[in-house]
């Protein structure tokens, strides 16, 4: 039986998992975007996406570059540099 947790507490551990599938994803340069996709359906882009459509929800602007360097934990330009392959 799953524990009852209301609105706020519920709202705080999906943020904290989110906050933890960010940190692991920023530390594996290694796992490329198209192999993440290929075997999980999504990728860091997506995420980015769902972060800057979450964000238009509640009337904050946020650019795809704003997004995309939240989730890649520099900016995307740098992250394709030195990491994809």
């Amino acid at each position: 039986m799953a524990t009852e947790l209301d609105a706020e507490t519920t709202t705080a551990l999906e943020a904290a998992a989110f906050r933890g599938l960010v940190a692991h994803l920023q530390g594996r340069t290694d796992v490329q975007n198209i192999d993440l996709m290929n075997l999980a359906g999504f990728c860091r882009n997506c995420l980015a996406r769902w972060y800057q459509e979450a964000a238009a929800a509640r009337g904050i602007e946020m650019s795809t570059d704003e997004a995309r360097e939240r989730v890649y934990g520099m900016p995307y330009a740098e992250w394709k540099a030195s990491y994809q392959r």
